[in-house]
């Protein structure tokens, strides 16, 4: 692990991935054979997010995973990572405050994330955590912690109004210090615009194609959560039929 006062090479490599380059590759991970199959197939960037609430745990949404479960699901991403950049989601309530986002991005450091991650524009949890080295990946769009408040996963960017204050809070984001930006679920050309308007990498998930790399939930990626498929997404494997023709070849031949 590298200590978040140390150069950090594999954020050095992140930092140059732009549209200028080869798209940025990026999916989510919860678990060591996981994290491990897909740092050894050379994605760029895993992270550990908090969909494991829905995909792993199989809550509603993201708003009940704590901090205890995304440490224990980090910590066994980083014994399956070495090139990629390993990067843990700050979940729901764990960063209300600068000193609270503090402290627990540095909880993710500690069981061996590279770079923290968390929904929003709080300007000041994001100096907070820069300020003490430890480099953060911001989050605009839709924003799933917030899904209950809004009523629904709603697409961004809509009307020029959104449009501009998503800008805004990619441009104080970049500002404030963050090597990354993730766009969830926004209007196509608002993504492209934001990754003109900004020097550092965009990561797109529904948001479309103009972004600098893209990111999907691995479940999504490999058909292995057949309850919900989000649109935008395309499965490369149907795991889940495949599992349940290799249970029930199972249970026939007893």
């Amino acid at each position: 692990m590298v200590s978040p006062s140390t150069p950090n090479p594999k954020l050095a490599r992140l930092a140059k991935r732009t549209r200028r380059g080869k798209p940025l590759s990026a999916l989510t991970a919860y678990d060591y054979p996981t994290a491990r199959l897909l740092d050894e197939a050379g994605i760029d960037l895993i992270l550990v997010g908090d969909s494991l609430g829905m995909v792993v745990l199989g809550f509603e949404d993201t708003t009940s995973v704590t901090m205890e479960m995304m440490l224990h699901h980090t910590a066994a991403c980083a014994r399956g990572t070495e090139e990629a950049v390993l990067v843990g989601d700050l979940p729901f309530g764990s960063y209300e405050t600068p000193e609270a986002a503090l402290a627990n991005a540095r909880r993710l450091i500690d069981v061996g994330a590279d770079a923290v991650k968390f929904e929003g524009a709080l300007i000041p949890q994001v100096e907070a955590i820069v300020a003490a080295g430890i480099p953060f990946i911001g989050h605009v769009g839709m924003l799933p912690q917030h899904v209950r408040e809004e009523g629904g996963y709603r697409k961004k960017g809509k009307t020029p109004e959104q449009a501009a204050t998503l800008l805004d809070d990619a441009r104080a984001l970049e500002n404030a210090g963050a090597v990354a930006l993730v766009l969830e679920s926004m209007v196509a050309d608002v993504a492209t615009a934001i990754t003109d308007a900004i020097a550092i990498p965009t990561i797109g998930i529904g948001a479309g194609p103009g972004c600098d790399g893209q990111i999907l939930v691995i479940h999504d990626l490999l058909g292995s959560f057949p309850w919900f498929r989000p649109s935008f997404a395309t499965p490369r494997a149907d795991l889940a039929a495949e599992t349940t023709r290799a249970v029930r070849e199972y249970i026939a031949s007893l």
